[in-house]
């Protein structure tokens, strides 16, 4: 939770190219290292590389080849390590898309399910608060390996086209490291954190709404199809077109997982020129919800897209989602989001051999439950009374979700059309989402 936004970012952006001066040619190197923050995350540190091949040049802002590799680490307790390859060119006409991923989190959040319906008691994670109780508690560990193949091929010579893919996730979830949060701290310290206190995660597995199956995670191996629609000017920061996807997901218990479920997903992007070249306005609509079979609640909080936009695509809440409510604030069988964007690219410049543009963007994002993950709130408030000695109502109160939203505005310096250094700032406009978010990172969110 930030109160004021003292940050720095320090970047060294280092590139090399192989081309002309008038467009880009051959391999197109840009290098990151950075200190870098997400209010949800912590400061990172790390780097990244991203590779960019583009051939004779006859394609330009579009490419062959797209590498992206990552280690990096956040203050918080979550690391990256990441390896993206991008083509439409490896498989004669198919885009393809490959994500290998390690994503451990030493406190990765966990506010509970159905929105708004979860109690969301600020002061007992503030060390400065009066009320405060445990700064983990809205926490808990995860690990999760990640290896994901995305295909898509286009119908005839249209714009529509064909999605599928084939996912294996194994996700490792437990209690969060008590003795690796506590190096260097004693008992007294405010920042020390008693391990017989209990945190969120552990009242939604003690009371069955997390059962004894699910609760230290599981294997997860799904299949996609579904079609889309693509007619993009640009991929990084389109100026005009439609990007429309629809699909069915389905992970089949004989794969490995502890159940069988399905998932249905539609998310709808358009883009307008409002003055050519420089200023554009963008939209987002989403919709995800479980057809049929029981859903481990781990995986409840995946956002279902046609390909990955960075190492994570989770939600509701955070900085690829709803900037400013927390990092999975909004978990529900299903649910719907959306996203608007006015994107202005204020100056064009050109700098060590590359292009270059600054641009803004002020936003507004919204997201809520449709469909609930079922809840016995009578199991729950038993569990409360005698293990927790407090009251339900400050844990949960059964009703109906309503709008979660964040407002904002960003940053944006882009090399070349395609690589792109983000830096936004979100607001929660209800206290029960949290406060201010700033997330620094690559790439417009949608």
């Amino acid at each position: 939770m930030m109160k004021k936004l003292p940050i720095i970012l320090i970047t060294l952006l280092l590139t090399a190219s192989a081309g002309a001066q008038d467009g880009k040619k051959g391999w197109n190197f840009g290098a990151l290292p950075t200190i870098s923050f997400d209010s949800d995350l912590g400061f990172q540190y790390g780097a990244l590389v991203n590779l960019f091949d583009y051939g004779d040049g006859s394609i330009f802002p579009n490419y062959y080849n797209m590498f992206y590799v990552e280690a990096s680490h956040y203050t918080k307790g979550s690391s990256i390590f990441r390896i993206m390859y991008d083509s439409d060119y490896l498989i004669k006409g198919i885009r393809y898309t490959v994500d290998l991923a390690y994503l451990p989190d030493l406190a990765y959040d966990f506010y509970g399910f159905n929105g708004y319906d979860a109690i969301y008691n600020r002061g007992w994670e503030d060390i400065n608060s009066p009320d405060y109780f445990n700064r983990m508690f809205y926490r808990t560990q995860r690990k999760l390996f990640r290896f994901k193949n995305d295909f898509a091929g286009n119908i005839g010579e249209s714009k529509w086209w064909w999605n599928a893919g084939l996912t294996i996730q194994d996700f490792n979830i437990a209690d969060v490291n008590y003795e690796k949060l506590n190096k260097g701290l004693e008992p007294g310290d405010p920042k020390y954190i008693d391990e017989n206190l209990p945190i969120l995660y552990d009242v939604y597995r003690g009371a069955g709404i997390i059962s004894a199956e699910e609760a230290d995670g599981g294997l997860v191996t799904s299949l996609k199809a579904g079609v889309s629609y693509d007619s993009r000017d640009n991929r990084a920061c389109p100026m005009k077109g439609i990007w429309a996807e629809t699909g069915l997901e389905v992970s089949p218990s004989f794969l490995g997982g502890e159940s069988t479920f399905g998932k249905f997903y539609l998310t709808w992007r358009q883009y307008f020129t409002i003055r050519e070249r420089d200023l554009g306005f963008a939209y987002r609509l989403g919709y995800q919800t479980t057809v049929f079979g029981e859903v481990p609640f781990y995986y409840q909080t995946q956002l279902i897209v046609s390909a990955m936009r960075g190492a994570y695509s989770e939600g509701l809440g955070g900085g690829k989602t709803l900037r400013g409510p927390k990092r999975n604030r909004v978990v529900g069988e299903g649910f719907v989001y959306a996203n608007a964007e006015l994107r202005w690219k204020i100056v064009h410049f050109n700098f060590i051999n590359q292009k270059w543009y600054l641009g803004t963007n002020i936003f507004a994002d919204m997201g809520m439950v449709t469909s609930k993950i079922p809840v016995d709130v009578n199991d729950l408030a038993s569990y409360v009374e005698s293990h927790v000695e407090g009251n339900i109502e400050d844990f949960y109160v059964d009703g109906n979700d309503r709008s979660h939203i964040g407002v904002g505005a960003g940053l944006k310096l882009a090399m070349n059309e395609n690589f792109i250094i983000s830096a936004d700032f979100g607001k929660a406009l209800n206290k029960q989402d949290g406060n201010i978010g700033m997330y620094i990172g690559l790439n417009y969110i949608f």
